[in-house]
């Protein structure tokens, strides 16, 4: 009897082992998990940053293309270098349209 006792008790420690064991398998793989989340979460945040960022660039940009493209900045223009002027109402002449044609 006394060799069944000591084997019963290896048998208690190794599933203590095993179960210690198990659970720290377990608690590196959930703060594993949450490191990588925590990297992509700090991932996407600067990828959002960096959006806005090019979204207000990309706005910025469209506002000068509108004022570069605006008459008040092309008329100087296609007056100096282009030696071009706005014709004065006499000398301009209005064409009716096609009566098959759209508006």
């Amino acid at each position: 009897m006394a060799k069944g006792r000591v084997a019963g008790r290896g048998s208690g420690r190794l599933r203590f082992v095993l179960l210690l064991l198990g659970f720290l398998v377990i608690a590196m793989g959930v703060i594993l998990r949450r490191s990588y989340g925590i990297a992509a979460a700090r991932e996407l945040q600067d990828l959002e940053t960096r959006r806005a960022a090019l979204v207000a660039e990309r706005l910025r940009l469209e506002g000068e293309v509108r004022a570069a493209a605006s008459r008040a900045t092309l008329q100087p223009i296609a007056e100096q270098r282009l030696q071009m002027r706005v014709p004065s109402d006499s000398q301009m002449i209005i064409l009716p349209r096609a009566a098959n044609e759209r508006p």
